[in-house]
């Protein structure tokens, strides 16, 4: 069992305390303790909502508890699965090239493949998406860097640099 689930266990045993306390005056103290401060309020000015509030609120402990610690933990910056944010964000981050740097990775490809270059074979070498590889082939094209042609096998449009 790990430290979460004991706090969540805490949690739920204190706020099923906290409910308790109606019987001595204080309801609502649970729902304070769980962040839902205007309905906490509510249920301290009415003695849970004249007892009924607080019979219901046995029921719904458990998913108040799971909605703060929810809120806690996107607050503190964790995923709900416990995974720091920033981190969950850098991993999925992948160096993608732009602009010149795409046209210059693009020609490094062609030269490899001997002068010719298809989009995927494009994504392939640069890690950009269809539609940059795509665009800057075309600019390519437009500026006469490149001129674009069908492989006869496979039918894939193919740009050939004629200056590799």
């Amino acid at each position: 069992m790990n430290v979460e689930s004991n706090n969540k266990k805490d949690r739920i045993i204190i706020s099923y305390i906290l409910n308790g306390a109606w019987f001595v005056g204080f309801g609502g103290l649970h729902r304070l303790y769980n962040g839902k401060i205007g309905t906490g309020l509510l249920w301290l000015c009415t003695f849970g909502v004249f007892g009924v509030g607080q019979f219901v609120d046995l029921f719904l402990i458990s998913n108040m508890v799971e909605e703060y610690d929810h809120k806690l933990r996107l607050k503190a910056g964790l995923s709900p699965l416990g995974v720091p944010l920033t981190q969950a964000a850098v991993a999925s981050q992948v160096y993608q090239p732009s602009g010149n740097q795409l046209m210059v990775k693009l020609l490094e490809a062609a030269e490899s493949r001997g002068g010719t270059l298809t989009v995927t074979q494009g994504v392939q070498a640069t890690g950009a998406g269809f539609t940059e590889v795509e665009a800057v082939l075309k600019d390519m094209l437009k500026s006469g860097y490149v001129k674009i042609d069908n492989d006869p096998v496979s039918g894939a449009v193919t740009y050939h640099f004629h200056e590799i």
